[in-house]
């Protein structure tokens, strides 16, 4: 299981770093990543999480091409702030899906931590849509992520995971960091010269 999560652990970061300079290669590193996540959360009752990766394949996938054919006239996405009518449905989406999915698992499943887990899994699911979207919010989710997922991966014992989830939250801040200034790069207003008289 170890040589798995280092091999999970090293290509998450691949990943993630390739998201902060909005490298496209962030997307096949990333499904590598979450596909060997899937074994590892099932073998240690995690199943939200388990199924969050599920989902990481599916959203990477759109991901991938909305990076690629999502701006104007299927050319190249740029950097935004999500607007805030789709902060609010977010915001929304993840407290009723944490507290239902929580409440599942406590009752149906042998889930050992039910409501970090969901909490995590709903926060995560928000954080990689906004990322497709290359909205600049996405940052914000993932560092609280990060935050829950290692004090979550820590009582499971998952300690190269845990390194994993410390590093992701270092690249976050950073992330958060490059993509505001591209963004006010892309927004600077032009100068106007002017003529000398």
């Amino acid at each position: 299981m170890t040589f798995l999560e280092i091999i999970a652990t090293i290509t998450g970061i691949i990943s993630v770093w390739f998201v902060v300079r909005q490298n496209i290669w962030c997307y096949p590193f990333g499904i590598i990543s979450v596909t060997i996540y899937i074994y590892i959360f099932f073998n240690v009752k995690l199943y939200a999480d388990m199924g969050l990766q599920v989902a990481f394949i599916i959203l990477q996938a759109y991901g991938w091409y909305v990076w690629l054919f999502g701006g104007k006239n299927k050319t190249e996405l740029i950097v935004t702030y999500a607007s805030r009518s789709t902060n609010v449905i977010v915001i929304f989406a993840v407290m009723v899906s944490s507290y239902s999915l929580g409440k599942f698992l406590k009752t149906n499943t042998d889930a050992a931590l039910p409501f970090w887990d969901s909490t995590m899994t709903s926060l995560s699911l928000a954080g990689q849509y906004l990322m497709a979207k290359k909205n600049i919010e996405n940052w914000f989710y993932w560092i609280v992520v990060n935050i829950i997922s290692i004090g979550m991966y820590i009582v499971k014992d998952l300690y190269v995971t845990t390194i994993l989830y410390s590093v992701y939250f270092v690249l976050a801040i950073i992330g958060l960091i490059e993509w505001k200034k591209e963004f006010e790069l892309i927004n600077k207003p032009l100068k106007t010269e002017t003529i000398p008289t």
